[in-house]
């Protein structure tokens, strides 16, 4: 509603002006085109002040003060040009405003348009053609060439290359064959597969991914009221000037030449514009920022905080080794242990399986005990997979690792350990928070200290907070001090979604992350690259950068120009029209946030500290 009052407000003065240009010239009638301006400009700049009161009201300074002050004191001297220009100048300030939000907006609002609609629903003897919110999960579903994938799931049928820029920033069109996950609203590329659907609509990434789109609205950002800061100290210097001139010439149309130029457009414009070209500049690298706040404490983050499972590590176990004792060789346990799990869906399960995929043996009478392990009959052996006390009566020393324990007919033969895969990218990242003035990086783990301490110190981690539960999580954050605070959370699991909510402001790895870290989340990366977080800072440091010189060039422009203007050298007129170029200027100084530049890194010391 209000985008609709900018631009009828805007239509209304254009009007007049038309109007008031064939009274004046036309049909050679000066005195009503002055009725017809001054009419009708004091009403809109009633209109205006009413909502700057509003603004008041709302704790913020309302920095359109001296532009209605000049609408006012140009109608009063007669300057009714000068005053429509200054409407003109307000009013299409306003409408350009929203269309350059809404420009820079586009790659958000990008995401809506190739929306799934509906799907190919495979039946025992014809396929139908469905509406997306009847697909259910199970559903047999066939995906044309070109179509865009209805819902989450995997393939079973057909091999085929998948378009997934809009959901992960990834150009590359990616190769997937039977078994594979595909994600909602990516592009199917030349040849058609069959799928089984995981999740429905509603719970697809997709549709993820736009209810974090609806939620990255321009919310006024700190940097908008610093602006409106900085239009107080403005408005009082311009009113200083403009009544010293007056006082000075003894002539009132000194004070209203002076204020045409003070209009503070620029602190209007500048801020907002840059924090959403940021906004989109982030989206077009994967990153969706849900509002222009986040950007400014990205900007002046002092501590960051990552969960390490998911995070840090890519979350996926491998075997790391094998130790075998009673006579059997390392690879017989291996074997043993992959025969007897081959069948459980656990993630140690598959681990094994994935280790030797060619040399399982047969395993029959498989049962499962939760929690404990799992047994099985191998070449009439009766094989225990697990927990010690699972596996065997006799006393087993537990190794500090992430391990499954073997035995054969109740005799110990060994273990099997896991390490979480370390992402390549996680130590550049670090590296690179430390250079642009990130002051300490922390982990909050719940995984055991020897194995956040070893990650840490790998990945060059400042602090380590090891074997803390959600609620722990967040009693780490809220005990970091105030000077080393903006505090950034990132993780990407259901149990970081507390912390992440409690950050300052949080990041959620939400490419294959839970739901509820992306919801919690005031940012979301939406491509399995941990690099992508100091992408974020850097975009956030070089678009606050931009933002502080728009203001500050348009402050610049203005002051230098009601310097002048209080010499009586620029009449009212012409006045009005240089505002119009330092609005100008403003706005495209500030859309250069859209585009993607470096920006100065400082380089920190750094010491890694383990804590419990």
């Amino acid at each position: 509603m209000n985008k609709l009052t900018n631009y009828m407000r805007l239509i209304g003065v254009l009007v007049v002006g038309l109007i008031a240009l064939i009274l004046e010239f036309a049909l050679n009638l000066p005195l009503y085109a002055q009725i017809v301006i001054s009419t009708i400009g004091s009403l809109i700049a009633l209109l205006m002040f009413i909502d700057m009161v509003k603004t008041l009201r709302s704790g913020k300074f309302g920095v359109d003060l001296l532009a209605i002050t000049a609408v006012i004191a140009t109608i009063a001297v007669g300057e009714y040009w000068a005053a429509l220009i200054v409407l003109l100048m307000l009013t299409g300030g306003d409408a350009l405003e929203d269309y350059a939000a809404n420009k820079a907006n586009s790659e958000l609002q990008s995401l809506l348009e190739n929306s799934p609609q509906s799907a190919h629903l495979v039946q025992t003897d014809q396929i139908v053609e469905v509406k997306i919110d009847l697909v259910k999960v199970g559903d047999r579903l066939l995906v044309k060439p070109g179509e865009v994938v209805p819902v989450d799931g995997t393939i079973t049928e057909g091999t085929t290359t998948i378009d997934e820029a809009s959901l992960t920033g990834e150009s590359r069109p990616i190769d997937k064959t039977v078994g594979g996950n595909v994600m909602s609203g990516a592009v199917n590329g030349d040849h058609s597969f069959t799928m089984i659907a995981d999740k429905t609509a509603d719970d697809s990434q997709y549709q993820n991914i736009i209810r974090l789109v609806k939620q990255a609205e321009s919310t006024p950002a700190h940097f908008v009221r610093m602006a409106d800061r900085y239009a107080v100290p403005f408005t009082l210097l311009a009113y200083v000037i403009a009544g010293v001139a007056w006082y000075l010439a003894k002539d009132p149309v000194r004070f209203a030449e002076v204020l045409v130029v003070a209009s503070p457009c620029p602190l209007i414009l500048a801020a907002p514009i840059a924090l959403v070209s940021g906004m989109s500049r982030a989206s077009r690298n994967g990153i969706i920022v849900k509002s222009g706040t986040i950007i400014e404490k990205l900007a002046n983050a002092k501590t960051f905080a990552f969960d390490k499972t998911g995070t840090i590590t890519r979350g996926h176990l491998t075997v790391s080794d094998v130790f075998a004792t009673a006579g059997y060789t390392k690879q017989a346990v291996l074997s043993l242990a992959a025969g007897a799990e081959q069948q459980s869906s656990h993630i140690l399960a598959r681990s094994l399986v994935a280790a030797i995929p060619d040399r399982i043996p047969a395993a029959i009478n498989v049962k499962e005990t939760t929690a404990q392990g799992v047994q099985a009959i191998i070449d009439d052996h009766l094989v225990k997979v697990g927990k010690p006390a699972f596996v065997s009566a006799d006393p087993i020393k537990p190794v500090d690792k992430t391990a499954v324990y073997v035995s054969v007919d109740g005799t110990y033969v060994g273990y099997v350990s896991f390490e979480d895969e370390l992402r390549p990218e996680a130590k550049t990242v670090m590296d690179d928070l430390h250079q642009m003035g990130v002051a300490q990086i922390m982990m909050i783990s719940g995984d055991r200290q020897a194995i956040a301490a070893e990650i840490a110190d790998r990945v060059g981690i400042d602090k380590v907070f090891a074997e803390r539960l959600p609620q722990e999580k967040i009693d780490v954050i809220k005990t970091v001090n105030k000077k080393m605070r903006p505090v950034v959370m990132v993780g990407d699991g259901v149990n970081d979604a507390p912390s992440l909510a409690m950050a300052d402001a949080g990041i959620a790895m939400g490419a294959h992350g839970a739901t509820a870290a992306s919801e919690s989340a005031d940012a979301v990366v939406l491509k399995d690259d941990l690099s992508l977080v100091s992408k974020a800072v850097d975009i956030s440091k070089g678009t606050m950068v931009v933002a502080k010189e728009a203001v500050l060039i348009g402050i610049a422009i203005c002051t230098i120009l009601m310097l002048i203007a209080s010499f009586g050298v620029i009449p009212a007129i012409i006045g009005a029209l240089f505002q119009e170029v330092v609005d100008t200027v403003t706005i495209l100084w500030a859309l250069r946030a859209r585009s993607d530049k470096r920006t100065v890194r400082e380089k920190n010391p750094r010491r890694t500290q383990v804590l419990s």
